[in-house]
């Protein structure tokens, strides 16, 4: 099946909504702690649905993986289990500063790194991006990208400079400014592994489509693997938690301290819903990078800004910029709109490179 730039801007929006979209059940969880609804949402994201949707999407995933290399598979894990750090500082992010702002910042630095360190690295860089003009085109819609990044980021600092710290914590009951900034920095760097991840797997996509998985499907064994490493990484910290804040109890209801049982099946359920809305990102991004083409690197630039636009939305829905003035939220509207001409002018520069 020939590359089709344009559907897969398409997949990679879907994939953003689906990231976007996936903290929004936890909202809903009531009377358990964070490392106990993040461990529970994460069982669904990391491990049953990568695993479920590969196995339904894919020939012979064990056959598969069994005939990977050890060290493509353990260089997959270990990008996912440095990607794992990050993504529990994202998740401290969304609580610091808010789905808008926290996202900016995470996924401004992630972009960064995760787009153009994998053509360094490979020494592509010229060959893809300034030799030819599809490859300009694409290079000018990433820089487009980091600049409605650094928009909304700004836009960002301004509502924080509009509320009063009681109307921040209102909107964001754990509102750290500083602490949150500190977080997002550092997991906006880690975040971009898994980027590395997916570029380390391309061995196993291409036994996928040689067992005969068709085109959309071959990056979702890469998933499995890749994940692994992210899971162990959030056990870990999230069982450290656990028996620091004796919180294991919570899993059946009780724990320390409470006045009421939390509400069990809702609390599983939500969590189960964000878990999978999580994986969804990736299971469309997979599917949105089989159809890029030559600059399927640029993936992950469409991926962060789909992610930041959609997180943007939500932000509004959720009404953490309900105090902000009129020209604070149109500069977050100048960002959100400078991204999504960066992910059509990729769009663009792919389709001429297709």
């Amino acid at each position: 099946m020939p590359a089709n730039p344009l559907f897969g801007v398409l997949l990679h929006w879907l994939g953003g909504f689906a990231s976007a979209s996936f903290y929004v059940p936890y909202k809903g969880v009531r009377r358990w702690s964070w490392e106990i609804y993040w461990l529970a949402g994460g069982i669904f994201s990391w491990l049953l649905a990568p695993w479920f949707f590969a196995a339904l999407g894919t020939q012979d995933l064990l056959g598969v993986l069994a005939q990977t290399p050890p060290k493509v598979l353990g260089t997959c894990v270990l990008f996912g289990a440095l990607w794992g750090f990050g993504g529990l500082g994202y998740g401290l992010t969304m609580r610091y500063l808010g789905l808008s702002l926290g996202m900016a910042v995470v996924l401004g630095l992630c972009t960064a790194f995760g787009t153009l360190i994998p053509p360094l690295v490979s020494g592509e860089f010229h060959e893809k991006l300034l030799a030819h003009a599809p490859g300009r085109i694409v290079l000018g819609g990433i820089l487009l990208t980091l600049v409605g990044i650094v928009v909304v980021a700004w836009a960002g600092s301004l509502k924080e400079r509009d509320m009063s710290a009681e109307d921040a914590k209102a909107a964001i009951a754990e509102f750290d400014y500083r602490k949150g900034l500190i977080v997002a920095i550092l997991s906006g760097i880690m975040s971009a592994c898994f980027a590395y991840g997916l570029a380390a797997g391309e061995p196993i996509k291409a036994l996928s489509a040689e067992a005969g998985t068709g085109p959309l499907w071959t990056g979702l064994p890469v998933l499995c693997v890749v994940l692994l490493g992210g899971l162990a990484t959030n056990l870990v910290w999230c069982g450290v938690l656990v028996v620091r804040n004796r919180s294991a109890g919570q899993w059946l209801g009780r724990g320390e301290g409470q006045e009421a049982k939390a509400p069990l099946l809702r609390n599983y359920a939500l969590c189960a819903v964000a878990g999978v809305a999580w994986y969804f990102q990736f299971f469309f991004y997979t599917m949105g990078e089989s159809q890029m083409g030559r600059y399927g690197f640029s993936s992950w630039t469409l991926h962060m800004a789909s992610i930041i636009i959609f997180g943007t939305l939500w932000g509004f829905a959720l009404a953490e910029w309900r105090k902000a003035r009129a020209s604070t939220r149109a500069v977050v509207w100048l960002g959100v709109t400078l991204l999504v001409l960066a992910t059509i002018v990729i769009g663009y520069g792919n389709s001429l490179g297709a």
